[in-house]
């Protein structure tokens, strides 16, 4: 687990390489971050090097490349918070992964267009988080293409070996049902997304 400190260096390091195409000096470190000592940012990159963040490739001051890491993905997760009736505050300590509900590399992402999912909880311009595969069981939410031409977001049910309904959660919307063979899933929903 790293120290904010380390953090902040590794935030450092990842918007200067978004911005200039290349690594900082430990002297551009240093000053990025608000300390004198190359010594110390020396420290805080062995430790970001160790963890898997950071390696450097040449051994020169401009070698240092970023890592691809589910670590970049980690949120601290300080504990629970009402919905309903207020509860007692009590802080954690832990971390929840992002990357173990939304990456991988049968993963895509959809942004959501309409409202036949709002009784869900899946708003007009939310990202939906799809896993790929061409199955899927009764109450999967799913990514359907109809006759290799239009794609909905629907839960999905098989009436029977001929016949597919794909049941939208808005109350004011019909459910649709088509024949198997027009209906080829590509994944089922795992997350979504907003940001307000």
């Amino acid at each position: 687990m790293l120290t904010d400190s380390q953090r902040k260096t590794l935030a450092f390091i990842r918007h200067y390489i978004a911005h200039h195409g290349y690594a900082p000096t430990l002297q551009e470190i240093a000053a990025g971050i608000g300390i004198q000592s190359r010594g110390v940012v020396h420290r805080y990159i062995q430790a970001l090097i160790a963890e898997g963040h950071l390696e450097n490739t040449s051994g020169r001051h401009r070698g240092l490349q970023l890592m691809d890491s589910a670590q970049d993905l980690r949120l601290p997760l300080l504990g629970k918070i009402a919905a309903g009736q207020p509860i007692e505050a009590i802080p954690g300590h832990d971390e929840i992964n992002l990357a173990d509900f939304f990456m991988g590399s049968d993963r895509f992402a959809l942004k959501v267009q309409g409202d036949s999912m709002i009784d869900l909880g899946i708003l007009d311009g939310d990202i939906a988080v799809i896993k790929q595969q061409n199955d899927a069981r009764n109450g999967d939410i799913v990514v359907a293409l109809i006759d290799n031409e239009e794609a909905t977001l629907k839960t999905f049910q098989r009436v029977d070996q001929n016949l597919i309904k794909l049941i939208p959660a808005n109350k004011y919307m019909q459910a649709m049902i088509y024949e198997a063979e027009r209906v080829q899933i590509q994944g089922i929903l795992i997350g979504s997304l907003r940001r307000y």
